[in-house]
């Protein structure tokens, strides 16, 4: 009996060690889903793929740097009227900046794929970003502050 307890004590960790691995986020299992999701939707071929992907990586590296500055820039607490507004411009600026990346890679991605398609990989990587959001909103549960899960009603 105490073998049988045993062995379904270390069943249940395992299981539970699984589904915990399962859960981590893979940055590079991320992409692949990303990539195969733009491919789908926006038709592209092989040779297709290949010109645009490279160029979307790109872009991506690019404004990741600017979301970094963003973020850094949010968590400063101004302390005054003119830090504040220091700090607004300079959020504005980098949103322009993020914009002006992803206008200047838009550009070059339509010179190696047909606009239309280009389009469409752009709605699809929209439409695949809300997807992921909510699954992770679903299953992760978002929390509020000190840890409470967040009131939907307001």
């Amino acid at each position: 009996m105490k073998k049988f307890y045993l062995l379904i004590a270390v069943m249940t960790l395992a299981l539970t060690a699984s589904a915990q691995e399962n859960r981590k986020f893979s940055p590079e299992q991320f992409e692949a889903d990303l990539e195969a999701f733009i491919t789908k939707e926006a038709a592209l071929t092989q040779q297709e793929s290949a010109k645009f992907f490279p160029l979307l990586r790109e872009m991506h590296e690019k404004q990741r740097v600017l979301f970094g500055r963003i973020h850094q820039a949010g968590k400063i607490t101004p302390a005054d009227e003119a830090a504040a507004a220091a700090s607004i411009k300079e959020c504005d600026q980098l949103n322009v900046e993020l914009k002006e990346i992803e206008r200047k890679y838009h550009q070059k991605m339509m010179k190696e794929v047909p606009a239309v398609k280009v389009f469409h990989a752009i709605k699809a990587e929209n439409r695949f970003h809300r997807r992921m959001m909510k699954g992770w909103m679903k299953n992760g549960k978002p929390k509020g502050p000190k840890g409470q899960p967040k009131d939907r009603r307001r």
